[in-house]
């Protein structure tokens, strides 16, 4: 029975993501960033629905619309980005590895939007991307990075990169860390099962810029990966 609602979630899902990243990439040449992005979200959340995932999501108290922040979440499964993008409540662009730059509609669609590709392959190439995000964030445009890297294996948290806490110390904004829970249990890294299942995505409070200058990027990368911690629930 898992493997058949497995199977209609992934047709589920796939259609229905297809056809919200199809519109959108059309509408980008139509309408302004800002417009195309509330549709996109909307189409995550429906998506979502559709694939039986319910989200609750609390702490929206801690995102301040009127400020330029960086996003920072643990890095679970292929549903973070569609999960993020419906519930951070903001125009924001992600960094996301290359290689889903050179996917079919999905590809097409998150270049257009903006994201931002980086290498895992080159150090080079991912120092070019991180100053790309620099310059964004410097421009007044919000972020999200997963500074994991990579999905977890086995449902824990992986150690984090140290440049995006360069990067934030060298743009100085606030840093919004967000827990995500339940994401594990819907779908691993290494199982194309999906299970329906209800997760939290939890918003903590902003790291003000007078700590993040104060602390060392080492410091800062801590600092971060216990505030996502404290918002997990963990099983």
């Amino acid at each position: 029975m898992r493997y058949l609602i497995s199977l209609y979630i992934w047709s589920v899902g796939l259609l229905s993501i297809g056809i919200v990243l199809l519109i959108g990439f059309m509408l980008t040449f139509l309408l302004s960033p800002e417009t195309v992005d509330r549709f996109v979200k909307f189409g995550c959340r429906l998506s979502l629905r559709l694939m039986c995932v319910r989200v609750k999501v609390e702490g929206l108290e801690n995102v301040d619309r009127e400020k330029t922040l960086l996003f920072m979440a643990n890095h679970v499964s292929l549903f973070d980005v569609p999960v993020l993008e419906g519930t951070i409540p903001m125009f924001v662009r992600a960094v996301e590895a290359d290689r889903q730059f050179k996917w079919p509609v999905y590809g097409w669609a998150v270049r257009r939007f903006g994201n931002i590709p980086i290498s895992r392959e080159s150090v080079h190439a991912s120092i070019r991307s991180m100053n790309l995000l620099k310059e964004r964030l410097k421009s007044g445009m919000s972020m999200v990075v997963l500074p994991e890297g990579h999905r977890t294996l086995d449902g824990k948290m992986k150690p984090f990169k140290k440049l995006p806490f360069h990067i934030a110390k060298e743009a100085d904004v606030e840093i919004v860390p967000i827990g995500m829970s339940g994401l594990f249990y819907l779908k691993a890294k290494k199982s194309w099962i999906i299970r329906p299942t209800r997760i939290k995505v939890k918003f903590g409070k902003s790291i003000p810029r007078s700590i993040i200058q104060e602390l060392s990027a080492l410091e800062l990368r801590d600092h971060v990966k216990v505030k996502i911690a404290e918002l997990i629930e963990w099983p």
